[in-house]
């Protein structure tokens, strides 16, 4: 693999970890805030949804760096 492709891949999966563990902090405490203030359940569906998006586009992100990786090896 050439160098290039090998830190294109790197900072892609840096990119990728630092979407899904800001997407779960967030989920979280919104979680947590929600309940705390008494939001209705409306507002806890759509913090999953977003949480949920986050993770599609993560997912589909690891796809492609997986491709990546089976394009340059040959």
């Amino acid at each position: 693999m050439s160098k290039q492709i090998d830190q294109d891949m790197a900072r892609k999966g840096r990119h990728v970890a630092t979407v899904i563990a800001t997407a779960m902090v967030v989920w979280f405490g919104a979680g947590l805030l929600g309940a705390g203030l008494g939001w209705p359940g409306r507002y806890a569906l759509l913090i999953d949804l977003a949480a949920l998006a986050a993770l599609v586009y993560a997912f589909v992100n690891i796809y492609q760096i997986w491709r990546m990786r089976q394009n340059s090896q040959g």
